[in-house]
């Protein structure tokens, strides 16, 4: 499954577990983002495209980091003028976690939980008891 989403003035072509870098959003790293402008989406044989946007469709990211993309040069020229002129743009790397339909809900995140069985007895200690620990003096 992949979806079509714009951000920053550029549209990108995005699937789960992709790794992408965006114009630098004024987020912190860990965050997570959520994109409601989904232009198109596609599963294995069905294609949405919206009008412009698909209501209700959703594409949630993680931002992994921030940085500066590799260094330009700009050089103008004309008669009797030339400007060198350096730039370098910033960026946010997001990964996507979740592609969500028109209509469609996050799946539920799975939660750790210990499982006790009634019948079974519980320690009162974390060491077992001492009639059962052996030590070197013994074993000789």
């Amino acid at each position: 499954m992949y979806a079509v989403i714009k951000t920053g003035g550029k549209q990108y072509r995005v699937s789960e577990g992709d790794l992408i870098e965006i114009e630098k959003l004024p987020t912190e790293v860990g965050e997570t983002l959520s994109f409601s402008e989904v232009l198109l989406l596609s599963d294995s044989d069905n294609v949405t495209v919206g009008q412009p946007l698909i209501d209700g469709a959703q594409v949630t990211a993680t931002v992994q980091a921030h940085g500066r993309g590799k260094k330009i040069i700009v050089y103008k020229h004309k008669k009797n003028y030339h400007k060198k002129q350096g730039h370098r743009q910033d960026y946010t790397r997001i990964q996507i976690d979740q592609i969500l339909g028109a209509g469609e809900t996050s799946a539920p995140k799975a939660e750790a939980v210990e499982i006790v069985k009634e019948d079974a007895p519980v320690a009162s200690s974390p060491t077992a008891p001492e009639d059962t620990i052996t030590t070197v003096e013994e074993k000789e």
